[in-house]
């Protein structure tokens, strides 16, 4: 499979939070302003392009609400276009247009059709059943007309779990969240849902990382793909998580979104910087990870 590495700026509730606005109390001219500021990410993308990212194996991942213009600037310049169809903030997933889904992807026809799930085998189980099968209609409805499906899984503890971790989140990381990520891909194998790349959290340990690749491959999965994401974490956490990844069989590239575009964005929106230097900050961050990955790749 060809390497991917997306920018990811599909975040909604997160974004907003970001820049000071409620969700609840959006305005029309707030509403503007957000999706300027998600086109700037978007002008930044197209700047890496020109700074020698390829754009045969670039990506961006952007949400219908404010990247609608986006979605379709894409697809015009034959750039791979990612939508997002998960409702944002939601500890279980469901879609962000009901059971319209299936309208607004082929409104938009993207390359590829993401979903973010917050998942543990070790949760409410009613729980798991609702997000699986709302998954599994997912899965076939992009099997059927051709979009190739990317899962973004978040292994979330249960109270449990932390507690065996000494309610210390970074014990968890290093420790037991690995195991929670192997348990969850093949809970979800189980019930049909065959992602064609899964979209996962970095790990520091290359054993631990092998090992949740592995799953995704296993029993002839071996045309699935993986990317690693960001999660919004410090740039050297997740340079240590992409140098760990690249080597390994099956990971194909990454999603790193918050950690390149987050802080000029923050600089352009508080007039810090203008808008050639915020996007000319993204573009280099962003071609910063890429030059990173293929390097990590290669030693």
């Amino acid at each position: 499979m060809q390497e991917l590495y997306i920018l990811p700026f599909d975040h909604r509730g997160s974004f907003l939070k970001m820049l000071g606005f409620s969700k609840n109390e959006l305005t029309a001219e707030q509403t503007q302003r957000v999706c300027d500021y998600k086109h700037v990410i978007f002008e930044a993308f197209l700047l890496s392009l020109q700074m020698g990212v390829l754009k045969e194996k670039a990506a961006v991942l952007v949400d219908e609400q404010f990247g609608l213009k986006i979605h379709q600037e894409a697809e015009h310049m034959g750039i791979t276009h990612i939508l997002t169809a998960e409702k944002s903030g939601q500890d279980e997933f469901d879609f962000e247009y009901g059971n319209a889904f299936g309208d607004h992807i082929e409104r938009i026809d993207p390359d590829y059709v993401k979903v973010l799930v917050r998942y543990n085998p070790l949760a409410d189980r009613a729980m798991n059943l609702r997000q699986c099968d709302r998954l599994k209609i997912l899965n076939d409805y992009c099997k059927s007309r051709g979009y190739k499906f990317l899962f973004e899984l978040l292994a979330v503890p249960t109270p449990e779990q932390m507690s065996e971790a000494g309610n210390d989140k970074e014990t968890y990381e290093q420790s037991l969240r690995w195991r929670v990520m192997v348990e969850s891909i093949k809970e979800l194998q189980s019930r049909g849902i065959e992602p064609d790349i899964w979209k996962i959290e970095g790990l520091n340990d290359t054993d631990q990382m092998q090992a949740v690749i592995e799953t995704t491959r296993r029993q002839s999965r071996d045309k699935v793909g993986v990317v690693v994401l960001g999660r919004g974490e410090s740039e050297e956490k997740v340079k240590t998580w992409l140098s760990v990844a690249a080597k390994i069989p099956g990971v194909v590239g990454f999603a790193v979104g918050r950690t390149v575009f987050k802080q000029p964005l923050l600089d352009f929106y508080e007039g810090k910087i203008d808008r050639q230097s915020a996007t000319q900050k993204i573009a280099q961050n962003f071609k910063g990870f890429v030059d990173l990955f293929s390097e990590a790749r290669t030693r």
